[in-house]
């Protein structure tokens, strides 16, 4: 089954990074972060979700890295999306109630010297491949794949 998702991620999009070993999957984004973070919460909201906090990452890398002693740039922005489905998460579960470790569920918009990417973290086989498939819908539907 993974490798059937995995196939699917590298088709939707040929210039996708797929960091796997990494558990991260992320995808360019052809236009301004502000155009990214737009597509992704259309593409949440488009699902019936709700998006329940958008976490400034970006902002706080950058406002907090004189006071940890590093002056290196990591983004110059980045924001994570926060939320869940009720249908989904139900599912998974039930199938074990010990997935609520992996909820909620985020997708990053994030943009450094390389450019604007929409990510998501990868799960483990079984259940939480719906969780998968769901973000990996929403953001071949934001990446416009």
């Amino acid at each position: 089954m993974i490798m059937k998702q995995l196939i699917a991620a590298t088709a939707f999009s040929v210039v996708a990074s797929q960091a796997i070993a990494d558990g991260v999957v992320t995808v360019p984004f052809d236009g301004s972060f502000d155009d990214a973070t737009f597509a992704v919460e259309t593409a949440i909201v488009g699902q019936g979700l709700i998006i329940d906090y958008v976490s400034h990452v970006g902002d706080m890398l950058n406002r907090t890295g004189v006071d940890v002693g590093s002056d290196k740039q990591i983004f110059s922005t980045a924001d994570i999306f926060i939320f869940c489905s009720a249908k989904i998460s139900r599912e998974v579960m039930e199938a074990d109630p010990m997935n609520i470790g992996y909820c909620p569920y985020s997708i990053f918009v994030a943009e450094d010297e390389s450019g604007v990417m929409v990510g998501y973290r990868t799960y483990p086989d079984g259940p939480m491949q719906k969780v998968q498939a769901l973000l990996e819908g929403i953001v071949k539907e934001a990446a416009g794949n």
